[in-house]
């Protein structure tokens, strides 16, 4: 549990006075909070309030200029966690001679799966993300929402112990932005999430932790699972 109370999950992740400074700008500025099993966390804040770059920082691929990420497992500090993470800007180069099947099959990466098993996997999230028709198709071939549900789909493979979205809906028709909605919340069943979004109405009826991040971090408490919006112009931070 911890120190507010509110999460009995075991601790995942502990960020312990996170700052982040590019040159002389601070992008964020005394970090602190914990990632609990089970949690479903949502994230706002304005452009540029320097939720990526927390993000980032979590996920150990950016160092902070000053302070602590640890992971545990069972209690115990350890070097890695498993986490599948869909980026708000995909790094692919839509050139690159990669077919669908394959960018979501790396998200298998170092799972000890025989061949039979890691095809099966792969055809069954394919499926999951309506793509497929398009399993064999180059990535160049795609649309912008078909590239995110392949991202997406490559984040989720693994059944990660937390799964990190940022901005998931990005590209999406409204279809299948409809459809995520229910996969994520399926998903929250059994995995911690934490996830980034600007379209916060569907997406904090799931969540039981919000936190605004604006160069720092204000957490909204709520005394049931569902995220009470009691910090002020929350809709106003998100736009």
């Amino acid at each position: 549990m911890t120190s507010n109370g509110q999460h009995s999950g075991e601790t995942l992740i502990s960020l312990r006075h996170i700052t982040k400074r590019w040159d002389k700008k601070t992008v964020l500025n005394d970090i602190n909070f914990d990632v609990n099993q089970g949690d479903f966390i949502a994230i706002t804040g304005p452009n540029g309030g320097g939720k990526t770059t927390m993000l980032r920082i979590l996920l150990r691929l950016l160092k902070p200029t000053e302070g602590k990420v640890a992971y545990f497992h069972d209690g115990h500090e350890v070097g890695s966690l498993s986490i599948g993470y869909l980026p708000q800007k995909n790094m692919i180069d839509s050139h690159f001679p990669i077919s669908v099947k394959e960018v979501i099959g790396s998200g298998l990466t170092g799972e000890k799966l025989d061949r039979t098993q890691l095809g099966k996997r792969v055809e069954e999230v394919t499926l999951l993300m309506g793509l497929k028709s398009h399993s064999d198709e180059s990535i160049g071939s795609l649309s912008g929402g078909q590239l995110q549900r392949a991202l997406l789909g490559r984040a989720i493979i693994s059944r990660p112990s937390l799964l990190i979205l940022d901005e998931p809906l990005s590209y999406l028709d409204k279809q299948f932005e409809h459809y995520l909605y229910d996969l994520v919340a399926e998903l929250s069943l059994s995995t911690t999430i934490m996830l980034v979004s600007h379209e916060m109405s569907t997406i904090s009826g799931m969540a039981n932790r919000h936190f605004i991040i604006d160069h720092s971090l204000t957490e909204c408490h709520s005394a049931h699972h569902h995220v009470h919006y009691d910090c002020d112009d929350i809709d106003k931070l998100s736009s």
